[in-house]
């Protein structure tokens, strides 16, 4: 059963995590392109030097769900596959641990699409 300080963490970190990302966009000329790109490759990162684990054990979904959390599924997903499979498997495990979001980005924003008129931006 989780307690209220289990909520807290969560909120507090993913929060964190948001607030950097608002502070790019704002402070910064970086396009939100590389912005995600950053946070991405900062989950990679974090994850390889086992640095990012713990926040993870801390504060599950509010360090999971934002970009640093993808870069988590693919750094962890290649350091298992190399363990496992060498080489090749550091290159092919990162995939094959985020398949499952990567197929469900692409389903829900097909499906996105097709409920709504997208817009190009003019």
């Amino acid at each position: 059963m989780s307690s209220i300080t289990d909520y807290i963490w969560v909120f507090i970190i993913g929060g964190a995590i948001c607030v950097v990302g608002q502070i790019l966009i704002s402070l910064t000329r970086m396009t939100t392109a590389r912005i995600l790109v950053l946070f991405v490759t900062a989950g990679v990162i974090l994850t390889g030097l086992g640095l990012y684990e713990p926040l993870v054990k801390l504060a599950g979904a509010g360090a999971t769900v934002p970009l640093t959390g993808f870069g988590f599924v693919l750094g962890k997903g290649a350091i298992e596959g190399a363990l496992e499979d060498g080489l090749l498997g550091a290159f092919t495990g990162g995939i094959k641990a985020a398949a499952g979001g990567i197929a469900a980005a692409i389903f829900f924003g097909y499906l996105a699409a097709v409920i709504f008129t997208p817009k190009t931006k003019k």
